[in-house]
């Protein structure tokens, strides 16, 4: 596999233990959340949003590093709790 430039220099300072963890306790507590929705799925739903909505949940997803699916979900899962 070739790769670029930027691409080596990421890879040799990994190899180099240079990486280290930036996550806390709350950080890792609200991904295992979101492994645990995911995980829960038991109905499969269609839903039309506008693509506006869409676009916007997808980078939002995108920063947060989960499936736009699952931060749907997540959001759909916190709506529901908090009505009870």
């Amino acid at each position: 596999m070739k790769f670029n430039p930027e691409e080596k220099d990421i890879l040799e300072s990994f190899e180099r233990d240079e990486w280290r963890s930036v996550l806390d306790e709350e950080e890792l507590e609200r991904y295992r959340q979101y492994a645990r929705y995911t995980l829960r799925k038991t109905r499969r739903i269609n839903l039309r949003i506008s693509e506006r909505d869409l676009i916007a949940i997808k980078k939002i997803a995108q920063e947060e590093g989960i499936p736009y699916q699952t931060l749907i979900a997540s959001l759909i899962h916190k709506y529901v709790e908090s009505r009870k």
